[in-house]
């Protein structure tokens, strides 16, 4: 077997959405190793900006229009090895449900001490820096 290279995966793009003092969770149907809840994220498409991606996933798989506010920063995530770029975003309009049932099995929104009951391996940094002074003040 040959063993695929980050370069070869196409890069993710999530959506860090904050909204009345909580953070919108989405949890997979399929989860990604110990991956279950996460952020609305997907692929990346050829020729679209990292924020552009965030907008786009969030609104097909929640429903909900939301703008990039801020690029808080990207990796190489250590569970999926996939390339990931995590963007700030407020709500445009909308309402958040579960609008990719062939994608997700729930949503949630959670308060900053509720993080870890969804997310018990830690945040990224950069984002979880961003999500204690959005969710703390």
């Amino acid at each position: 077997m040959v063993p695929v290279t980050i370069e070869a995966q196409t890069a993710v793009a999530a959506a860090i959405v904050v909204q009345d003092e909580r953070v919108l969770l989405v949890r997979r149907r399929v989860a990604e190793g110990v991956l279950s809840w996460q952020f609305p994220a997907g692929k990346i498409e050829p020729g679209e900006a990292p924020e552009e991606a965030a907008v786009r996933e969030t609104q097909e798989e929640t429903g909900l229009l939301v703008t990039p506010t801020s690029v808080l920063g990207q990796r190489v995530h250590p569970v999926t090895g996939r390339e990931i770029h995590y963007i700030a975003c407020r709500p445009l309009s909308g309402t958040a449900f579960v609008a990719s049932v062939e994608e997700l099995a729930e949503l949630a929104w959670a308060t900053h001490g509720q993080i870890p009951q969804y997310v018990p391996y830690g945040l990224f940094e950069p984002v979880q820096n961003y999500l204690d002074e959005a969710l703390l003040s």
